[in-house]
């Protein structure tokens, strides 16, 4: 397949993103010059795809990998996700026995998604986008009348359910406006979270104390609906909820109740289906600010991925480890239950 044996293959699969949504012109074109690139992007035949694999260094993407098919890659050493979620479609345990690094670039999201909760809260705390509808439609209220159910960030409680890269992001954002900030985060110790600041705590005083509550998690099987009916009912009255991680944490009808009730307003960026139905009562209720899941996908959090996948495989072309991709942990990966996201190349 290579007409270079000194250049290491690269299979470039990105799909759903196109290369040119991921890399600028300069990391592609510096791509080509350090690797062999069979590029894939055109062509979703599986028989292309094999043909490739028994030379491939690396995969660029998230192609259905099973055993048998592994089996037949001997020189594979990493596989890059740039979609952001670890599917069930790959043999992960065949992966680690054989020396491939699994990726993700979920780093790359996290600075766009920190700042865009932060949006959204501040959006909650001062009915922004409440009262430019209002305005616009000629209800306009004037000064504190405006303001009946305004609140500050600042010196505010804050809980963040998830501390992962999004968490530990937003952490940094959020520290100008000097808020308590209680975490839960089953993954990780005590010990881990107090060295970034932040207060351990379990989910009922999370819930319970946090005026501002971002939900971060991932979805496994553990954490499918983990804010139901029963816990949403813990959380303060007129506590702002801010959803910006995974749609299956939440219990999306409990939710959507809480906020008709008037017992606390909430920011959803992702839905349990996508599109959201035209019908869905959400689209009726003042008190949610609605999003159509679009917290990380920024173009410069795209090429950003672009520029660590160069990154890691100039790395690891010269034997070293990756270092700015997330590496999947053995004990993890298998755990997650995304969904892919769709989008246009």
């Amino acid at each position: 397949m290579t007409d270079d044996p000194g250049r290491p293959v690269v299979i470039l699969k990105p799909a759903p993103h196109g290369s040119r949504r991921i890399f600028t012109e300069a990391a592609f074109r510096a791509l080509h010059e350090r690797f062999t690139v069979v590029d894939l992007e055109a062509d979703d035949s599986p028989e292309a795809f094999d043909r490739a694999l028994p030379d491939a260094f690396a995969i660029v993407g998230q192609p259905d990998l099973p055993r048998e098919r592994l089996a037949r890659a001997p020189r594979l050493r990493a596989l890059l996700n740039v979609e952001g979620n670890f599917y069930p479609n790959v043999d992960y345990e065949t992966c680690y026995e054989q020396g491939v690094h699994v990726l993700g670039c979920g780093p790359a999201y996290a600075q766009a998604v920190a700042e865009y909760s932060l949006g959204l809260a501040l959006d909650l705390a001062r009915g922004i986008s409440r009262e430019d509808r209002a305005f616009r439609a000629g209800r306009e209220r004037y000064v504190a009348d405006g303001n009946g159910d305004a609140i500050l960030l600042r010196n505010a409680d804050v809980g963040l359910v998830g501390f992962g890269n999004l968490g530990r992001a937003l952490r940094t954002v959020l520290t100008g406006f000097a808020p308590v900030i209680r975490v839960y985060d089953p993954w990780l110790p005590d010990g881990a979270l107090r060295e970034h600041g932040v207060v351990p705590a379990g989910l009922g005083e999370v819930l319970a104390r946090s005026t501002f509550l971002f939900v971060l998690a991932t979805v496994t099987d553990e954490s499918r609906h983990l804010l139901d009916a029963e816990h949403l009912a813990m959380v303060p009255p007129g506590a702002r909820i801010i959803l910006v991680s995974r749609a299956p944490v939440v219990d999306h009808d409990a939710l959507v109740a809480g906020v008709a009730e008037g017992r606390f307003l909430a920011a959803v960026d992702v839905w349990p289906d996508e599109p959201v139905p035209a019908g869905h009562p959400a689209r009726g209720l003042e008190g949610m600010v609605l999003s159509a899941h679009r917290a990380g996908g920024i173009p410069a959090a795209f090429l950003e991925i672009g520029e660590m996948v160069l990154d890691d495989l100039t790395l690891m072309a010269r034997g070293l480890p990756p270092a700015r991709m997330q590496v999947a942990a053995r004990e993890l990966v298998g755990r997650y239950r995304n969904r892919p996201v769709d989008g246009p190349g």
